[in-house]
């Protein structure tokens, strides 16, 4: 039995405090259920997870589906612009341009500290540019979701590129001849993945769960059409809400198992190894 660890608190308060956090959690989802399982008549039963699905209520959703089909579309527009733009300039910044670096992180905040509708009245005559240059399709509401991710994303790779003392293996990289494509890509990208997959997390959660700027920006997006389905049939919107959360946990738990630090799979590995030699 290993000895414990000193200032590591014990296994029953680890799983004590899991267990608190856990119902936190939990509760409003079992109550979020509960009240999908009401039926009209009275008691308990699947109605209105089958009416969702009743191929006859097709048209009274498909302003819910098309939100929903939207707002996947957006978040793949919106992880395009956080890996293959964001990213690089990141990695440019901190190797190239140090100097750049608070400017960087002071206009990063700006997004957090302008509230939401103060950005839609700037992003507005941009979108009326837009719309008549290249139309007002819901893939334009991206531009827009990029620059509301970018605090996050920025910090959750800036702070893996700090640890993994980045300059250094750039340097050698390049003194062995690799160009600034194979730094980024195989240098640079494995060791922020960490910080690649939690920027990643982040972009599909708050473009999933944003409202304020697609409705003021009269986009249908997922929120949006849960607050026009909400009106007629709150239990759908329910439904809906709960398979959200449920799906960004199973992303979460999904994100967590693979991106964990090579070195401790390499320690497991070592230790197999081991215990089948012995």
């Amino acid at each position: 039995m290993s000895a414990r660890v000193p200032g590591r608190p014990s296994r029953a308060v680890s799983y004590t405090v899991i267990a608190i956090i856990g119902g936190v959690f939990l509760i409003p989802l079992l109550a979020m259920l509960e009240f999908t399982l009401r039926q009209t008549s009275g008691g308990y039963g699947a109605e209105h997870w089958a009416a969702l699905f009743d191929p006859e209520n097709a048209r009274k959703y498909r302003v819910l589906f098309k939100g929903i089909g939207n707002s996947f579309v957006l978040a793949g527009l919106s992880l395009v612009i956080v890996l293959a733009l964001f990213f690089p300039t990141i990695v440019l910044v901190h190797l190239r341009f140090p100097r750049l670096q608070r400017a960087l992180d002071l206009l990063t905040v700006l997004p957090i500290a302008i509230p939401a509708i103060v950005l839609v009245v700037g992003f507005a005559p941009i979108y009326r540019v837009i719309g008549q240059m290249f139309g007002s399709g819901v893939w334009s509401l991206s531009l827009a979701y990029g620059v509301l991710v970018l605090p996050f994303a920025y910090r959750a790779i800036v702070a893996d590129l700090h640890g993994m003392d980045a300059r250094t293996r750039a340097e050698a990289a390049r003194s062995l001849g690799a160009g600034w494509g194979t730094v980024l890509v195989r240098v640079i990208a494995p060791g922020v993945r960490r910080g690649l997959l939690a920027a990643s997390l982040l972009t599909i959660a708050i473009v999933l769960g944003e409202f304020t700027v697609s409705s003021l920006l009269n986009r249908t997006t997922l929120q949006v059409a849960l607050l026009q389905v909400s009106k007629s049939d709150p239990f759908v919107a329910v439904i809906v809400s709960l398979l959200s959360l449920v799906g960004a946990f199973l992303v979460l738990l999904a994100v967590s198992s693979t991106g964990g630090p090579p070195r401790r799979r390499a320690r497991r590995r070592t230790r197999s190894t081991h215990s089948e030699e012995s």
